[in-house]
């Protein structure tokens, strides 16, 4: 499991006995053993952060602020863009900046595509792939005992089944996320993803039913699905699939709200439709992964989808569920992009009018057939095209929170408003941002009509009906 690059056998001498029970830590250094987590990319990774936080707490530390000091330091890391790998490194200095005797971990995605890189940079001390987090407090006492550099990355290529990791609960959030399947098959030309997480591995529904009861039996009322490619969930098991487990989920006493994270369009079938609609748990909020809308770029990418046969999932997603929210991924500049394709791309999204888009660059990735693609894009052209899809995504965005003034919707409310002084904020089922003037302790983790009657800063105002 452990490999150690002997070439670069770096022994590096631990400041505190992280081995110490919390009791006998506290009486030789004057404080609790403690840790702080950074997080980069998808929910994915924050899922698996929470588990990691869960274990630490198991072993008597105290979870503190990521700008605090702390005595372990984990960086869960990204790798799908340079700039996540970038972003990556930046903390993981950060982290030893802020405690020059702190234990460094670096963990997840960007150590498993490049261990070697990860392991050399000098303030790691310990390097985990995206798989063996479940013994991320065992390593970091290893490392106490030892004092020497550990990387932990193993073939993720060869993994056939699911790594049981889970949560029991969440300190902060009112919605809990329920990672049930790891990995990708998909391979799109352009994406890293796959080689980071291996093939697609689906949980044991019996493992997600029992979270999900936890979770339920805890106050939650919202949970969201997530995974690497939900939909691929059940293809390595045997008569089960996405929409069974969603069936299941929906007979749990206590949820209120099922969340799907992303799904990919080919999934989106008219039978599929027809059964979500008929969920009344289902939230109306699809994140439906476009990239292009160009059919001539979608080929390159590898996508299995036309735009003609994406726009009829849209269609039937509207047709089927009464107000739903549709939010995707579009890439600008993949290599042979036109100004002709992104003008394509640029009509096709304008006609479907998301609610909301997130727009990206495209970021040429070693190890991707795209890598060696003629035809790179400028980075300039980049980001002008980027600055126009994000001026219309705005525009759909603001068109589709003003056809809701006037009516009234359910919101789950979560948190203050930051910079709004006596506001609480909330989610509808359809993800919108509402906010209400109210007590956070009377409305934190509850769900009450509100009448909606105008837009302020990013937000849909209200007022609670009924109380």
């Amino acid at each position: 499991m452990k490999k150690r690059f002997n070439r670069r056998s770096i022994f590096k001498v631990a400041k505190v006995d992280l081995t110490l029970s919390n009791e006998e830590f506290y009486e030789r250094y004057g404080h609790k053993k403690t840790v702080a987590f950074y997080t980069l990319g998808c929910k994915v990774n924050q899922y698996e952060t929470e588990v990691m936080a869960e274990l630490f707490k198991k072993a008597g530390y105290e979870v503190v602020d990521f700008n605090e000091k702390a005595d372990v330091y984990v960086i869960n890391t990204c790798t799908v863009t340079n700039r996540s790998d970038m972003k990556s490194r930046q903390e993981i200095r950060k982290a030893r900046k802020k405690n020059p005797d702190a234990l460094v971990v670096a963990v997840g995605c960007y150590v498993q595509v490049s261990p070697e890189e990860a392991f050399s940079l000098p303030e790691v001390d310990i390097a985990i792939g995206t798989k063996n987090k479940d013994k991320i407090v065992e390593l970091v006492e290893e490392f106490t005992q030892k004092n020497q550099k550990l990387s932990v990355v193993n073939n993720i290529m060869t993994q056939k089944e699911y790594e049981e990791f889970g949560v029991t609960a969440y300190t902060e959030r009112t919605r809990a996320y329920i990672k049930i399947q790891d990995g990708c098959n998909q391979y799109c030309t352009y994406c890293i993803i796959p080689y980071a997480r291996g093939p697609v591995r689906s949980r044991d529904p019996k493992k997600v039913l029992d979270e999900v009861k936890r979770f339920a039996d805890s106050g939650y009322k919202e949970i969201v699905l997530t995974g690497i490619h939900i939909a691929s969930y059940g293809k390595d098991l045997k008569n089960i699939g996405l929409l069974d487990i969603i069936k299941m989920i929906h007979e749990i006493d206590g949820i209120k709200r099922i969340r799907l994270s992303s799904i990919e369009p080919t999934f989106l079938t008219e039978e599929f439709v027809k059964e979500i609609a008929n969920l009344p748990k289902m939230c109306r909020h699809y994140h439906v992964s476009l990239q292009s809308g160009c059919d001539e770029t979608l080929k390159r990418m590898g996508r299995r989808y036309t735009t003609k046969e994406y726009k009829s999932v849209i269609d039937r997603l509207r047709e089927y569920i009464k107000d739903v929210a549709i939010t995707t991924d579009v890439m600008v500049g993949f290599p042979g992009e036109t100004e002709e394709e992104f003008l394509k791309t640029y009509k096709f999204v304008e006609e479907i009018c998301f609610s909301k888009m997130h727009v990206f660059k495209y970021s040429r990735r070693k190890g991707t057939r795209a890598y060696n693609f003629p035809n790179q894009v400028a980075n300039h052209i980049k980001e002008d095209r980027s600055k126009k899809l994000i001026e219309l995504s705005n525009r759909c965005e603001y068109k589709f929170m003003e056809s809701f003034i006037g009516k009234t919707l359910e919101v789950l409310f979560e948190q203050p408003v930051k910079n709004m002084e006596g506001y609480v904020e909330g989610l509808t089922d359809n993800y919108l941002s509402i906010a209400v003037k109210g007590d956070i302790k009377l409305l934190r983790n509850e769900i009450f009509p509100v009448k909606i009657k105008e837009i302020k800063d990013n937000f849909l105002i209200g007022e609670i009906e009924g109380i």
